[in-house]
């Protein structure tokens, strides 16, 4: 019975990550026949359409840092999840002397990672500082949406060429020449708005089986380690006197 229970839970697991991989796959399928374009639109570089500029520390940082709730949010990789889309909170603050030592970003900003998830956007969710690891994005809205360009920038298209581009040399370096010279399509806000539509669906179904396939896990195996402490249990025989 135990055997069976294990053999049941191992084959469990294997549909689930089957499942996830590929709902990842279709997504990133339809994600990039979305963000194909022909030339009848428009096509340049992202330093003509945008700010993008490299974040700033202040030296020393252990001397900037701050405690105080009136402190201004100091933006690590370490506060943001891989899959996540926005920064919405900091584990450390420095004091607003710092900030004109660093890069002071708005809300709505977008940030990208040279480090850990190389190349990674993300959407700032608060205001915040950033140091020299991270690249920054702002002044976009007149030509993007903030949506729409999440999802281009995760695209195929982008990621691929930064990969090729930063893999030029000894070191995996993603610097803002190499994220200027992108060249992108730039379609009207409202196709924008269309493609976004059926893109943030197919991201809800591979984000919400993300989350559930760990939950999924754990009951399995919470329910495989009740059954097996059931029959793991034994009553002690009574000695008769």
């Amino acid at each position: 019975v135990l055997d069976s229970f294990t053999e049941l839970e191992a084959e469990l697991e294997a549909e689930l990550e089957a499942e996830l991989e590929a709902r990842k796959k279709q997504y990133e399928y339809y994600s990039n026949k979305l963000l194909s374009f022909s030339d009848k639109v428009e096509w340049k570089e992202l330093g003509a359409l945008m700010s993008i500029v490299r974040g700033a520390s202040p030296r020393p940082i252990s001397a900037y840092l701050s405690s105080d709730e009136d402190g201004v949010s100091w933006i690590k990789i370490g506060d943001v999840e891989p899959d996540a889309k926005y920064i919405t909170s900091t584990a450390q603050k420095i004091k607003k002397e710092g900030v004109s030592k660093s890069r002071l970003l708005k809300k709505g900003d977008f940030v990208l990672s040279n480090s850990m998830s190389f190349g990674r956007p993300y959407i700032l969710g608060i205001d915040g500082c950033i140091h020299d690891g991270w690249i920054a994005m702002s002044d976009f809205t007149k030509t993007f949406s903030p949506d729409f360009l999440y999802h281009l920038l995760r695209s195929e298209l982008v990621q691929n060429y930064w990969k090729q581009k930063a893999s030029i040399g000894t070191v995996k370096n993603l610097n803002i020449d190499i994220v200027k010279s992108t060249k992108v399509p730039v379609p009207s806000l409202e196709v924008q708005k269309d493609k976004v539509s059926i893109l943030d669906k197919f991201d809800a179904l591979v984000n919400d089986i993300s989350i559930g396939l760990p939950a999924e896990i754990e009951a399995r195996r919470k329910q495989y380690e009740y059954y097996r402490n059931k029959l793991l249990t034994f009553k002690e025989l009574e000695c008769s006197k």
